[in-house]
């Protein structure tokens, strides 16, 4: 019989039933005992005695629940955890409603929905723009890329210094040096020189709007989840591919907090696999969330997200303030 569930919230019930029903049994034995041999007054212990070696089981049986009981009592109870159903937006939206997201937990490996959150549509709800993506993913993609082919002008080939034949008198054609780019082993016109930087600035509002996109379409597939906290009660890097499996987050997960000092049991355990990644809030991007199958934030992270987004989606020097990343000034 277990305690706690259903309509029995009293542990406390059996173990009084069985004890009203031992008092009730002793009292009519003693009463019936007493008017056979005419004695009255106090009940004799021999009696007691005899009532409690007949019933040895029952007794036992609340001993048993008693200390079950005990242990019930001692044992903790999780508070009752709050359903967040709203809470305050900033810059509200006008046209569209924000999309509710369940909060869970990773302190321990089954999932527990810890309430609800809602998201601001103007940042997780747009219509994804594959080719603002695009752009974002091809500009981080070349940013740091820098090309090393080099090849050599005339002046820089080794030799070539002496006339290859005379100007006149040998019915071939006129030469004056060998490393004459037309010259097999010679120079060469408009190659690559090295290094060369693959480097440009995207637009910032390219860039602003790739984050809303990459955010929406991970929320669309259902991709982008949201915890408390990244607090793991061990350091264990099987508890921490046990969760991701019992979840199903998929083979790669990108855990992003709001601060770039992160727990140290997740860091600890996401360090034995290169698909398990931790990333403060101000260096996510989209090549980082596309490369991973699940993103997973937590709920400081999605607030402080919100808030620079919303900021520059609303400001009203965004022309003076965005001067500087236009591309003519590259």
């Amino acid at each position: 019989m277990m305690f706690g569930f259903g309509d029995e919230q009293n542990p406390y019930t059996e173990s009084v039933d069985l004890l009203e029903d031992l008092v009730i049994e002793y009292i009519t034995e003693t009463t019936h005992k007493a008017m056979e041999t005419g004695r009255t007054g106090r009940v004799q212990v021999e009696d007691m005695v005899f009532l409690v070696r007949k019933d040895t089981r029952k007794f036992a049986r609340v001993n048993d629940l008693l200390t079950m009981n005990e242990e019930l009592k001692k044992a903790p109870t999780r508070p009752p955890l709050p359903i967040i159903c709203s809470r305050k937006l900033a810059f509200p939206p006008k046209f569209k409603i924000p999309r509710q997201v369940w909060v869970s937990n990773m302190d321990t490996v089954e999932e527990e929905k810890l309430g609800l959150i809602d998201l601001h549509p103007e940042v997780f709800a747009e219509r994804p723009r594959l080719d603002i993506i695009h752009e974002n993913v091809r500009w981080q993609q070349l940013y740091r890329h820098v090309s090393y082919a080099h090849t050599k002008m005339s002046y820089e080939v080794r030799g070539g210094g002496r006339k290859p034949r005379p100007q006149k008198g040998s019915g071939r054609s006129r030469h004056g040096s060998i490393r004459s780019p037309i010259w097999v082993g010679g120079g060469v016109v408009h190659g690559p020189r090295s290094p060369k930087p693959y480097f440009y600035m995207l637009g910032f509002n390219a860039r602003l709007n790739g984050l809303r996109s990459t955010l929406s379409a991970k929320l669309a597939q259902d991709d982008l989840h949201i915890v408390e906290s990244l607090d793991i009660p061990t350091d264990d890097p099987k508890y921490l591919e046990a969760l991701v499996e019992e979840r199903g987050w998929g083979p790669s997960v990108l855990f992003v907090d709001d601060h770039d000092i992160m727990p140290l049991n997740i860091t600890a355990a996401s360090d034995a696999y290169g698909h398990y990644n931790l990333m403060p809030v101000y260096g996510l991007n989209v090549f980082s969330m596309l490369k991973h199958t699940t993103l997973v934030m937590t709920l400081s992270a999605v607030e402080r997200l919100e808030e620079r987004i919303l900021f520059h989606l609303n400001r009203n020097d965004a022309a003076e303030a965005t001067a500087k990343y236009k591309l003519s000034s590259v």
